[in-house]
């Protein structure tokens, strides 16, 4: 079956979560597929330090209660921006760097039981940013 751009398909959502295998996440009545983090990180350090943008992102997944399937990251030169993504099970968590700015864009995507508000604190203390925005969004609303 073919859809314009506009349509819109709407999934059935089986009543029985027990028996479900797509993650999907019922809170307030709601079901969605997961929810989507845009963070971005002002007045931040440590932001052209590979080694430790990868251990905060450990640190992040294993708060969340993510699981961590790989991890690549980009040094860019001169200015020694970074670009990288872990991604997970649960979908991912991916940064992109400005240094020379003290800026970081952050997109963190979880599904299922992954917790990826907690990873905003361990964020915002390991680059010990001066100012924090946050979107939060619920990817994939059903119903």
């Amino acid at each position: 079956m073919k859809h314009a751009a506009h349509d819109t398909l709407t999934i059935p959502v089986a009543n029985d979560a027990d028996n479900r295998l797509d993650h999907f996440i019922e809170q307030d009545g709601v079901h969605f597929a997961g929810t989507h983090l845009i963070v971005d990180l002002w007045e931040a350090d440590r932001l052209d330090e590979i080694d430790h943008i990868e251990e905060t992102f450990k640190q992040c997944i294993e708060e969340a209660g993510a699981t961590l399937l790989h991890m690549h990251f980009h040094h860019f030169t001169p200015n020694g921006g970074v670009s990288g993504v872990a991604v997970l099970a649960e979908s991912h968590i991916s940064i992109h760097t400005w240094p020379e700015c003290g800026y970081a864009a952050l997109d963190i995507f979880m599904c299922g039981d992954a917790k990826p508000h907690k990873a905003v604190p361990i964020l915002k203390r390991a680059f010990n940013s001066g100012r924090v925005q946050l979107g939060d969004h619920k990817r994939g609303m059903i119903g």
